[in-house]
């Protein structure tokens, strides 16, 4: 018997159509899932949450004001865009939150090439998504990464 997914609304924002509590929600979560709950200290305010073309896509559980999951979605010079900030709240993984944000993102990148940094534990959850590794593992704040590309779709 296959369960019902949980109840989840999709949230999508520009840079410029955040709200302070938005913002401060998700980068929240960020925070409190990469530096806290990952151990490691980094400069998570990179500057890019604010570019104009940079989309915020996160899920509120149904009755709740606060993401359980979220992702950044930027445009990079030349037409590629960069997946990253991929995160879920401990208390929401399991549910494909991740998965339905993928989507959601793909659906804007549409047939453009899409980079994103995988830790690579989650390699396979990127590759089900047309992503293939590109070049050698490194580590990004200690932890095992690897470039992965879903090279652009032509007609």
């Amino acid at each position: 018997m296959r369960t019902q997914p949980f109840p989840a609304t999709l949230r999508r924002q520009w840079s410029a159509d955040l709200t302070v509590p938005q913002l401060y929600a998700v980068l929240r979560l960020r925070g409190d899932v990469f530096v806290v709950e990952q151990n490691c200290p980094y400069p998570e305010l990179d500057g890019r949450d604010l570019e104009p073309t940079t989309r915020h896509l996160w899920l509120e559980e149904d009755g709740s004001a606060e993401p359980s999951a979220y992702l950044r979605l930027l445009e990079e010079p030349g037409g590629t865009f960069r997946i990253g900030r991929v995160v879920t709240a401990r208390t929401a993984r399991g549910r494909g939150f991740s998965r339905r944000l993928m989507e959601a993102a793909l659906a804007e990148v549409g047939d453009a090439d899409c980079v994103l940094d995988a830790q690579t534990y989650v390699a396979d959850f990127y590759g089900s998504f047309g992503f293939v590794p590109e070049g050698e593992q490194f580590l990004e704040d200690g932890i095992p990464h690897v470039r992965m590309r879903r090279r652009a779709r032509t007609p």
